[in-house]
């Protein structure tokens, strides 16, 4: 049996033209809502709503990252999870020695 765990990853931001346009439907109260919000910011409503937008869709896709194990390699997944790291021979050594205002 094969299970999905997710991966979350840093996606960069790019700078691009605002060539276009994004057309909502909304009510009268959910504008006023989205007005406040963004005179409480100091934004433009425009401004304010694909800010938002943006980042609700950045978090979805980022959280939608999947890759598939199967049974053995997903229990040795959880394993090296809940498992701390050994440290190596080079962390172990500065762990002994003086900090320079000890020295």
């Amino acid at each position: 049996m094969k299970r999905a765990v997710r991966a979350k990853a840093q996606s960069p931001r790019t700078a691009a033209r605002k060539d276009d346009l994004i057309q909502i439907r909304a009510s009268a109260a959910t504008k006023a809502l989205l007005n406040r919000a963004a005179s409480l910011r100091g934004q433009k409503l425009s401004e304010f709503m694909l800010e938002s937008a943006r980042r609700q869709a950045e978090e979805t896709i980022l959280d939608q990252r999947t890759f598939f194990l199967d049974d053995k390699a997903h229990a040795r997944f959880l394993a090296l999870l809940d498992s701390s790291p050994k440290p190596s021979a080079k962390v172990r050594a500065r762990y002994k020695r003086k900090a320079p205002w000890e020295a």
